[in-house]
């Protein structure tokens, strides 16, 4: 599977995402729809997205009891999105339930991916404020490995971590990861950061990235900026 950036259009209502998807007139960007725009919009915004010709990443990262994320990953299944995804801190028997659900009758589904620690999450914090007290870099290997046992196809984690998750998990399993900046940027909110060519040098398979294309005074620039640092 060929490496590719995922665009975070983190916007508030349609008329926004719209706005700057048509801002593109050469390419079809992968988009993460994430929460904001999902519970904004609804199921509808996706299906829209979907026949611009878009490829999908939903990203609402279901925590639940197994029961009901299988029921939810039952309906997202009929969206035709490319990718969705889950906390991995919701167990082994949470993500086993959630393919189950995600998997149409004729065998096909979506990718699943699940998250580690969130890209805001500092070993500081996750000792502080979670009482995990083990590093964070065999927290988060041991979750990915939880993942893979699941039968997952990969998982978010900040791009410091995937040549790691990927020496743990094996090269086919998937590294989606945030936390991207351009060298020149700004970091924002998050703490484990990295560019597009430093990800790519460490084996990321996905970039999302947000602000720096979707707040760039020419979006489709710093697209293309990202296509060929990561891409090449």
């Amino acid at each position: 599977m060929g490496k590719d950036v995922i665009i975070a259009c983190d916007f508030a209502t349609k008329k926004q995402v719209f706005d700057f998807l048509d801002l593109f007139k050469e390419e079809k960007p992968f988009v993460k729809i994430g929460m904001e725009l999902f519970y904004a919009e609804g199921p509808e915004i996706v299906r829209e997205i979907k026949k611009r010709g878009h490829k999908i990443f939903l990203d609402l990262k279901l925590h639940d009891i197994p029961n009901t994320v299988k029921k939810s990953m039952s309906v997202l299944r009929n969206l035709d999105v490319d990718m969705t995804n889950l906390h991995a801190s919701g167990t082994i028997s949470m993500m086993q339930a959630a393919l189950e659900g995600l998997t149409r009758e004729d065998g096909t589904r979506p990718l699943l991916i699940a998250v580690t620690q969130l890209t805001s999450t500092s070993e500081e914090t996750m000792k502080s404020d979670l009482l995990i007290n083990e590093p964070i870099d065999k927290v988060v290997m041991h979750y990915a490995e939880n993942a893979k046992k699941a039968g997952l196809d990969g998982v978010v984690c900040s791009p410091l971590e995937a040549e790691k998750v990927h020496n743990a998990c094996g090269k086919e399993f998937l590294t989606v990861t945030p936390g991207v900046r351009f060298a020149d940027g700004d970091k924002g909110d998050q703490v484990r950061v990295m560019t597009p060519a430093q990800a790519k040098e460490i084996g990321s398979d996905y970039i999302v990235v947000g602000r720096p294309i979707t707040a760039a005074e020419d979006p489709v620039a710093a697209y293309r900026r990202c296509i060929n640092e990561f891409v090449g």
